[in-house]
């Protein structure tokens, strides 16, 4: 009887143990290329807004243990599983230890917005950038819903998931996890969402895709915001820089320009002057000759609203080229 209970007490200290030596450095390493996580802990995880990772010796225990209950600011990351994060232990016990840890990805200026120093201080800025790109681009889709954007912060993945659901948004990973409301206030919370709704204006969460048959291309623009509730994208300009040896033969759509010199590089434009929720631009343009490889037809959308109250406006979306 006494075997019996002490193999089961010593099951689950074998099974961690077990999980640890089968950590594939390889796997580790594949898998902290594809995440943000070397936002603040640095490329090769020496260290910058968060600390070292690298050459720590740190266990597996102890990795799964700072990555699922942290004891900082960093959010917790209950979506990575013990294989995962036995990969990724193996890998940084593989690394070289840093004599010191790098600089912050963004330093906080001593002129920015108590709203952006905050972000910066916090954290969410180091992943987001300065821009805030991706918050202010989910508040632009659902609306200036405080209650959410705490929601998105506090319990983000089983909210982020559920707002996918809702605009309609496909096969993304959850790449944040759920921040403490003990480390991160909600009063710190206002203060990034007053400046972003206020300072900065949410971001329409418009996208342009093109496909290509021979040398004739389509896009298509749409804003994927909620009717009702998202953000117009008002007097946006619409350019398709065009491959070098091409010239346009036609273009269709509204609000077509012609085509002009944008620095070194022939574009295309058009100009609309608004895209609402859940509303689709469709455009064709055909070349003389269809683009290739990197040298292919690929463009940018930019809005004049809704923009910051100060400073320059430099939100984009980016139009990759059609897939091959």
């Amino acid at each position: 009887m006494k075997k019996l209970v002490v193999a089961l007490l010593v099951l689950p200290f074998m099974s961690t143990v077990a999980a640890a030596q089968s950590g594939n450095a390889m796997a580790g390493k594949e898998l902290w290329d594809r995440l943000a996580c070397q936002n603040c802990h640095g490329a090769t995880g020496q260290g910058a807004f968060g600390p070292d990772l690298a050459g720590r010796g740190l266990s597996f225990e102890q990795f799964k243990i700072a990555v699922q209950k942290p004891w900082g600011i960093m959010p917790a990351f209950p979506q990575y599983n013990d294989q995962q994060l036995s990969d990724l232990t193996a890998y940084f016990a593989g690394m070289p230890k840093s004599a010191a840890p790098g600089a912050w990805r963004f330093p906080v200026a001593a002129t920015a917005p108590q709203g952006l120093k905050v972000a910066l201080d916090l954290g969410c800025a180091q992943c987001h950038q300065p821009g805030m790109n991706g918050p202010r681009g989910n508040m632009g889709a659902v609306g200036d819903d405080f209650e959410w954007f705490k929601r998105l912060v506090y319990d983000h993945t089983n909210a982020m998931p559920q707002f996918r659901q809702l605009i309609g948004a496909q096969g993304q990973n959850i790449n944040m996890g759920n921040f403490s409301t003990t480390r991160v206030t909600e009063a710190q919370l206002r203060e990034i969402y007053t400046w972003m709704k206020d300072d900065i204006g949410f971001r329409p969460p418009l996208a342009g895709r093109l496909t290509a048959n021979g040398a004739t291309y389509t896009l298509n623009v749409n804003n994927g915001a909620m009717p009702g509730k998202g953000v117009t994208a008002q007097n946006v300009t619409i350019k398709l820089m065009i491959p070098t040896g091409s010239t346009v033969v036609n273009a269709t759509g509204a609000g077509y320009k012609g085509t002009r010199m944008d620095g070194n590089a022939m574009v295309a434009e058009w100009t609309v002057p608004q895209i609402g929720p859940k509303e689709q631009q469709s455009y064709t343009i055909t070349l003389s000759q269809p683009g290739s490889g990197q040298n292919n037809l690929r463009g940018e959308i930019r809005w004049a609203a809704p923009a910051p109250k100060s400073g320059p406006a430099n939100d984009v979306v980016n139009i990759a080229p059609p897939a091959a």
